[in-house]
């Protein structure tokens, strides 16, 4: 069993699914309502910061998703009490905080990037950190270096071994200058993260902003932390002794919400996504809308529909926030297929982003991808090393196929893909869906989609 495969499976297994494979009959629009709870990138990170406290934390909207099992699991063996105390409520009790054995680290790890993030926190609580190597989606490089390099300015001693990473703090840490070379949100994290218990005062540059950065910012300031969020990507934290548990409700997954708004598309349904906010997706639903999608903003969510008529092309250049986001372009192109003319995507934060796109290719959609990216004078993003493009060329029908989900937002897209595709699609490897949508299997059922799931 490869590697794929395997993170697939332990993926699934934590949410309680019994299978990795779903049987879809396409051709059947999308309508009902479902529930967006926390973001995946914001909840996860919420959990880590726990560690910093020096009393108990409540996280409430979880999600039921595979990466909040890991980094439950990664807390638990570091001698956090993980406590559910309601439905979509986590409480932590940090009191108990000690060093954890390598192999329960390593088990953990391999599906997930989030034990980067326990650095800072561990050389505050303990003295030490020990990462094992990386997990996580394999659509890009990602590299770990902006993380390593920002925890040496802080003081850190990094010491790479044949288990991972060795970090050790024997002067304790101290506030930096940084300048980050790209607004990595991992590496903002990290440096918040490590930041606000370190002596002095740390100044970071070229940070990112994104909504689920200034929710963790947020928490960190109920803890007790000095932040300010100065203009022009600047951000200053103030180090302080010590910090108090937080009482927070997560900011909704804007991801997931996207994801379910192109299946509405790309299968001319209607599907309500309760707990959708406007000011977190402005720029995508002004594509959506440009694409020729409808949508009615709530009080208690937004609903996503296809009002008739044919999709427009359209020119999406994904970037940092408050940009387009990567994570968006996944979904939005199975919907692009079916557009009349030809939409252009240049995909500019990560290289590996497109190879989701073969088996729409399989399944019949016309898309070339250009590794080298294209010039355009139109382009308002600047042009960034490995970047890509894909071209879609639509309306084109989708016919079913046998499709092996490769990362998680791609794999959602295969699931929209089959959903719109005529005839029969067999996907396996769904658990790693289930990283970051929760209860997706039970959520296709309330939105009446053709499926066969034995789970």
């Amino acid at each position: 069993m490869n590697s794929l495969v395997q993170d697939a499976h332990k993926a699934g297994e934590r949410v309680g699914l019994k299978s990795d494979k779903i049987v879809i009959n396409g051709g059947k629009p999308l309508r009902g309502r479902i529930e967006v709870r926390g973001a995946k990138n914001l909840a996860t990170k919420a959990m880590v910061a726990a560690l910093l406290a020096e009393s108990p934390s409540v996280l409430k909207d979880v999600p039921d998703i595979s990466d909040v099992g890991v980094v439950t699991g990664m807390l638990e063996a570091y001698g956090v009490s993980v406590t559910k105390t309601a439905e979509g409520e986590l409480t932590f009790d940090p009191s108990n905080v000690e060093r954890a054995h390598f192999s329960k680290i390593d088990a953990l790890a391999g599906s997930s990037r989030i034990p980067i993030l326990f650095c800072g926190p561990l050389l505050h609580r303990l003295g030490e950190a020990l990462i094992p190597d990386l997990g996580g989606c394999r659509i890009g490089d990602r590299p770990i270096d902006f993380h390593l390099d920002a925890l040496r300015a802080f003081g850190a001693i990094v010491d790479k071994s044949y288990e991972g990473i060795r970090l050790t703090a024997p002067n304790g840490l101290k506030g930096a200058e940084i300048e980050l070379p790209y607004p990595s949100v991992g590496a903002t994290e990290q440096v918040l993260l490590t930041a606000v218990r370190a002596s002095g005062v740390t100044e970071l540059k070229n940070a990112a902003i994104e909504p689920e950065i200034m929710d963790l910012i947020a928490i960190l300031q109920k803890m007790g932390a000095i932040i300010n969020v100065e203009p022009n990507r600047v951000i200053f934290i103030e180090g302080v002794d010590k910090l108090e548990g937080y009482n927070h409700r997560a900011l909704f997954d804007r991801n997931e919400a996207a994801s379910w708004a192109s299946a509405a598309l790309a299968t001319e349904g209607d599907i309500f996504v309760g707990g959708a906010k406007q000011a977190e997706l402005m720029n995508f639903l002004n594509i959506f809308r440009k694409v020729g999608g409808a949508f009615d903003i709530h009080e208690d969510g937004i609903r996503f529909y296809h009002p008739g008529g044919d999709l427009k092309p359209v020119v999406v250049e994904t970037d940092v926030h408050p940009g387009f986001m990567t994570d968006w372009q996944q979904p939005l192109i199975v919907a692009l297929t079916k557009a009349h003319g030809i939409s252009v995507v240049h995909e500019t934060v990560y290289e590996n982003r497109f190879g989701f796109t073969d088996a729409l290719i399989e399944m019949g959609a016309d898309i070339v991808v250009h590794k080298d990216g294209l010039e355009s004078v139109t382009r308002r993003v600047p042009r960034r090393p490995l970047e890509q493009a894909a071209v879609i060329t639509g309306p084109t029908k989708l016919h079913g196929a046998d499709i092996r989900v490769p990362d998680l937002r791609g794999g959602f897209s295969h699931l929209i893909a089959a959903l719109t595709a005529e005839g029969q699609s067999t996907i396996s490897n769904v658990g790693i869906i289930s990283r970051g949508y929760e209860h997706f299997i039970d959520k296709l059922d309330a939105l009446g989609a053709d499926f066969v799931y034995e789970g």
